[in-house]
């Protein structure tokens, strides 16, 4: 079921859905909740929250964002991971959930990280799909300048065509020509909403050291044609105390979970069956 919530002035929404272990979906930019749909549909025995993060889908942005973080552009305003993981622990707390499995794909990795930070007693489990540990190298920082830019002068039509291009991988756009225009119609947000997560995204942290600290168990699925999040990077899991399941996808792109629901259900499936026997 569709449900929302207030959070730091923002109305947020999420979904519901089914009943069992409490698992936290986040999703990647710039798309919305419904990346989750058909991974989701395949699992059983899990109570699936999936929200919709700040300024995607049906949440709002807010106005309250700090100005000046990011400082190859110091006027825009920047959702930082620090925020969107504030969202999150609302979220929990308003479901009165005092722990669950965290998924977290892209960006929603990246705020998994944050909420190890600050509250790893709620964190039963952490998998990231097509995330990585480090922060921003300088081609990252670069290239978010010019999207913001790009943004502001012609609006967020023309990066959208293109992330669809570049994020899906070559084999899911060839086998599965139509998952294009699937993706392509999840991609809502508004010039400001882009501006403001591309800057977050900017000045997140390195979590190279927070990723030495994590003794939950953890899983890692890279997509082998994913040029956002390596497999390389992605290796950096592996350092965690608490060991990682890693897995490779040689024919997926960074937008793994999507084009291959089946096989991420199953690996994420596995992986939960342990968590619970431990």
């Amino acid at each position: 079921m569709n449900h929302t919530y207030e959070s730091d002035g923002a109305r947020l929404g999420y979904s519901d859905i089914g009943a069992g272990k409490p698992v936290i979906f986040l999703h990647p930019t710039p798309v919305d909740r419904e990346y989750w749909r058909p991974l989701s549909e395949e699992l059983a025995g899990v109570r699936a929250i999936i929200p919709d993060l700040r300024g995607h889908g049906v949440s709002e942005l807010g106005g309250n964002l700090p100005v000046g973080g990011f400082e190859r552009v110091p006027d825009a305003p920047v959702l930082t991971m620090a925020q969107l993981a504030s969202d999150v622990l609302v979220l929990l707390d308003h479901l009165k959930i005092s722990e669950a499995i965290f998924v977290g794909c892209s960006i929603g990795g990246y705020v998994l990280l944050e909420l190890w930070r600050r509250n790893p007693e709620q964190m039963r489990g952490l998998a990231f799909m097509c995330s990585k540990p480090q922060a921003d190298a300088e081609p990252n920082l670069a290239r978010r300048a010019e999207i913001i830019a790009q943004a502001r002068a012609a609006g967020v039509m023309g990066i959208f065509d293109a992330m669809v291009q570049s994020q899906i991988g070559a084999t899911a756009r060839q086998r599965r020509p139509e998952i294009v225009a699937a993706m392509r119609a999840r991609m809502s947000l508004s010039a400001e909403a882009l501006v403001a997560v591309q800057a977050g995204l900017a000045v997140r942290p390195d979590s190279l050291p927070a990723v030495a600290t994590i003794d939950a168990p953890m899983l890692a699925i890279a997509g082998g044609e994913d040029a956002s999040a390596t497999p390389a990077e992605m290796e950096a899991f592996r350092a965690a105390p608490g060991g990682c399941q890693y897995h490779l996808l040689p024919d997926a792109g960074h937008f793994a979970a999507y084009e291959q629901p089946r096989n991420v259900a199953n690996l994420l499936t596995a992986w939960m069956k342990r968590i619970k026997q431990s």
